[in-house]
């Protein structure tokens, strides 16, 4: 799998117009199901962003974990993460998962993000979504699989 995350001061999706999912200070994570990713990778990566120490701590270093921080996570289904620019001008999608095994993934992963504790809201998997957030630093890290 693969993620971007974002530390936000706030962060929402729309689709249609209406808020489906919103968060307070936290991550926005960005995530796309590769073809042949599994369960227990989509539980890793999960672990792996609970636990990564990117918020300030009281001497202004990055010490804190989201979990620490008690912040939220937006999680975001994002196939373009697989997006291939390595020949020609249009970037090709085929290392991505399958529509029905990506939903799968997506819906999993979120739920390992909740399992490790942290509030968590998603966008709507193949919806046409509009993204808004306060990037915080800005921080952004890239995670794979």
């Amino acid at each position: 799998m693969r993620a971007l995350l974002q530390r936000v001061s706030e962060a929402r999706v729309t689709v249609e117009g209406a808020v489906v999912g919103e968060i307070g200070p936290g991550l926005l994570i960005l995530v796309c199901a590769m073809a042949g990713d599994t369960q227990a990778e989509a539980d890793k990566l999960a672990a792996k962003i609970a636990k990564l120490r990117i918020f300030k701590d009281d001497a202004g270093k990055m010490n804190r974990s989201v979990l620490d921080t008690h912040g939220g996570a937006l999680i975001v289904s994002q196939f373009t993460l697989a997006a291939d620019t390595s020949s020609g001008n249009r970037p090709g999608f085929s290392t991505a998962a399958a529509p029905a095994e990506g939903e799968a993934l997506y819906h999993h992963f979120a739920g390992a993000v909740q399992a490790q504790g942290i509030a968590v809201a998603t966008g709507r998997f193949g919806a046409d979504m509009k993204v808004a957030l306060v990037n915080d630093g800005p921080v952004t890290i890239w995670m794979e699989t």
